[in-house]
């Protein structure tokens, strides 16, 4: 986006932000997942839970990049609890197993700026009965509705730089790469250079889908179906596409209504993808812009499911109609597909739509079904990839 520019010198300046007052506070409050539950940390209730898990022998690399740690004894280790219970920021919750109610493991919301509205997720400890869990994930996915419920506007992730499986899960996570702080923290007498992550509340609705998605029952029957780092990705590999923010709410909703609005004399009716607003697109599905100027000239929505990708619309300007842009979309409708390692793509169209059917059908596209509804019918299509 152009930076607005001052009136009086005609510098770049930053655009309006809607709410500057400060954000609320985070409290200690419950958090309720369908794998586990996030509760304020209670040193006395969850210290033999997390110490079966946390302290003694083995236990060392949970702790080689965090601050505390490790502990040989479970004393010291229900001191450290104690001072995370007592400490207002960070502010520690536990991480309980819904079925069990045990404790698994804590994390922390942190450096707290109310003023700015910015908030890190930090202190993230979890047990080996919470790794590489449905519940691991669905954690972060609580503590990040929560911060961008109460308004804030950037949540940070940041940890030591030698820490890859930490820089990893930040990626597979939504979180995007800011790069190095260097030197940024002397830990246990080391040196630590920083790398440091973000996400942004306009981003927040497309990654919180990616998680909603992925925590599915229906994706994760036998092991995971769609990966989640597939799922929260902000680009599509070998494309210009990017994914759309609520910023662009404006700006899709003008281009899905100048692409489709010549077929409401074809249909006789509302085209399907003006009957959902723009806000909603964006809430429920997955929106990839491609941007030639100042304004997205097409805009490709996918709904991805466990078994196929449904193709919900392929938008283009009028002005960029017969330029290719819209192969160029369908195509990378296919390149999404691939990387969500599915290969079943489904589409539907107007049965008036005739040109429309024509043109998927010369790029191997094949009607499956006509769906008959109260006031139009639906041609639905498929192809399968190679």
């Amino acid at each position: 986006m152009n930076p607005d520019r001052d009136p009086v010198t005609g510098l770049p300046i930053g655009h309006p932000v809607a709410t500057t007052g400060p954000a609320p506070g985070p409290e200690r409050r419950r958090l309720d997942g369908r794998h586990v539950t996030i509760v304020p940390l209670d040193a006395a209730a969850h210290g033999a839970d997390l110490a079966e898990g946390a302290v003694g022998p083995g236990r060392e690399a949970l702790w080689q990049y965090m601050a505390a740690g490790p502990f040989d004894d479970r004393a010291s280790f229900q001191a450290y609890l104690a001072g995370c219970e007592a400490s207002a920021d960070p502010l520690f919750y536990a991480i309980l197993d819904a079925g069990s109610g045990k404790a698994v493991g804590h994390a922390a919301l942190m450096r707290i700026d109310r003023a700015n509205r910015v908030i890190e997720v930090g202190n993230i400890l979890y047990t080996p009965a919470l790794q590489r869990k449905p519940g691991a994930t669905e954690a972060m996915r609580l503590l990040a509705g929560y911060v961008f419920d109460l308004g804030y506007r950037r949540y940070e992730w940041k940890c030591n730089a030698l820490n890859a499986p930490s820089r990893s899960a930040a990626r597979r996570l939504g979180f995007s790469d800011e790069g190095l702080f260097r030197q940024g923290m002397i830990v246990k007498g080391r040196n630590r250079d920083t790398a440091w992550f973000s996400m942004l509340d306009s981003e927040w609705p497309q990654i919180r889908q990616g998680f909603d998605r992925w925590l599915d029952p229906a994706n994760l029957a036998g092991g995971q179906s769609l990966r989640l780092g597939a799922l929260t990705a902000a680009a599509i590999p070998g494309t210009a596409l990017r994914r759309a923010t609520t910023a662009d709410e404006g700006a899709l909703a003008a281009l899905q209504e100048a692409a489709y609005a010549p077929n409401r004399p074809i249909l006789g009716v509302e085209p399907v993808p003006l009957l959902t607003p723009a806000a909603e697109v964006l809430a429920r599905y997955e929106v990839w812009l491609c941007d030639r100027g100042e304004a997205p000239a097409g805009a490709l929505v996918l709904d991805p499911h466990p078994d196929h990708l449904t193709i919900w619309s392929v938008a283009v300007a009028p002005s960029h109609q017969g330029s290719g842009l819209g192969n160029a979309l369908l195509a990378a409708a296919e390149a999404r597909a691939r990387d969500l390692d599915l290969s079943d793509l489904r589409l539907y169209t107007g049965d008036k739509l005739v040109r429309n059917i024509d043109w998927y059908a010369r790029r191997g596209y094949a009607t499956d079904r006509v769906e008959d509804l109260a006031d139009r019918r639906l041609v639905h299509m498929h192809k399968t990839l190679a």
